[in-house]
Order: structure tokens, then C-alpha cells, then sequence
């Protein structure tokens, strides 16, 4: 490759950090405390922003912003929050929707196999029909604008009600595939245990800001 149209190639760079704040230096990392305060101020902010405004524009902007700031942003600022609490259930929101996003089709696979025997989560949830990788993303991004443009724990709960429905139809896949693969069956379970404890996350946010208790 010629050097000089090498080095006028645009170079990946590292996406923003999301609400910037500058930390001043401390030994061994910025300060917990201040960290803390910062994410509960940056998510305090943003549902903030989305409620109050009615405008879809803004809801569709806020919806994929993690797709404009990077998911690694977000989680830089609030995966280490409390699971109840504003951050913590943002959080668990955004990723949820990259993950859909990232890999509907698996995810659509899942799904559609946990939906028969979790019918009360399927109707929370609101899935489609037929339900395929299109109808799952659509899906995720109502979940996530729900979170903007609706009841904030309604939307924690339809998130919950979809983690539920993809954890037993893993479980279920993971059943199927036990004699054939023991090492993907148990991938599966370990991770359908994983999204039981999101979804009972999520519901417990979910109370709590109807009790005005999450901040």
C-alpha cells in the first residue's frame, strides 16, 4: 500500500466520553464518591431532559445514544452503579438495547422460544407477530423510548419481561442442546441465570420509582 495514502487514511477514534466532567487526580483512580455523583447527575439529567420535552426528535436521539457516544462510554460512566438506582436501571436499559441491536437474530431465536411458556412476560414485553430480528429491534428501541416518551417504570418492567422471555427460551435451547454440546448448554444457563437477575433488577427499580425512592 502506498505510505502516503496510508497516513491520510481516517484513523478509528475512541468515542466521547459521555457527560464529560473532569475528575481531578487521586491516587489509585478518580474519587468513587465523585464518580457516584456524577453518574447519578448525568442519568438525573437525561430522563430529565426526555420527559420533559415532547418532541420525537429528541426522544429518537436520546434512544440511540449509544450509538453515537459508544456503549463503552455509557458503561464508563454508569455499569459499576448500583443495580437500584437511576444510573444502575439506565444502564441495564442501554445495554440491553445494544445487545438487541448487535445480534437480533440469535436473540429473536431465544425469544421466540421462551415465548409460549412465558406468556404474561411475552404481553409485557409487547412483542410482535411473527416475531424475527427486524420486530426485535423495533421492539428494544420502543422499550428504551418508553423509558423517555412514557412511564419510566413501565418501561423498566417491559425490559424485565423481555429479559425473562430470552432466559427461559435459553434455558429451553439449552435443554435441547445438553447431549449434543455440554459446553454451549451450560454457556446458556449460566447466561439465562444472568438475565433472571437483571429482570428482578429491573423490577426492583421499577418500584422503587413508583415509590419515588429511585435516584
Amino acid at each position: 500500500m502506498n505510505q502516503a495514502a496510508s497516513s491520510s487514511a481516517p484513523r478509528p477514534h475512541k468515542p466521547l466520553p459521555f457527560a464529560p466532567v473532569d475528575f481531578e487526580p487521586f491516587t489509585g483512580g478518580p474519587d468513587p464518591a465523585r464518580v457516584s455523583e456524577a453518574a447519578h447527575l448525568a442519568a438525573q439529567a437525561l430522563v430529565h431532559r426526555g420527559r420533559k420535552s415532547d418532541d420525537p426528535a429528541v426522544t429518537k436521539r436520546l434512544v440511540k445514544l449509544a450509538d453515537q457516544q459508544g456503549l463503552e462510554a455509557i458503561a464508563e460512566m454508569w455499569a459499576e452503579s448500583p443495580a437500584r438506582s437511576l444510573p444502575g436501571a439506565l444502564w441495564r436499559l442501554y445495554a440491553l438495547r445494544a445487545a438487541t441491536q448487535n445480534d437480533p437474530e440469535r436473540l429473536s431465536v431465544y425469544f421466540r422460544a421462551g415465548q409460549d411458556t412465558a406468556q404474561v412476560s411475552k404481553a409485557v414485553a409487547g412483542a410482535a407477530e411473527p416475531l424475527g430480528a427486524d420486530e426485535l429491534r423495533t421492539m428494544a428501541d420502543a422499550i428504551l423510548s418508553g423509558a423517555f416518551d412514557g412511564d419510566f417504570d413501565v418501561a423498566l418492567e417491559r425490559s424485565a419481561a423481555f429479559c425473562r422471555v430470552v432466559a427461559l427460551g435459553q434455558s429451553r435451547v439449552a435443554d435441547a442442546r445438553e447431549h449434543a454440546d455440554e459446553n454451549h448448554a451450560g454457556k446458556l444457563t449460566r447466561n439465562a441465570h444472568q438475565l433472571v437477575k437483571t429482570a428482578e433488577d429491573l423490577e426492583s427499580a421499577a418500584a422503587a420509582w413508583r415509590n419515588g425512592e429511585l435516584d
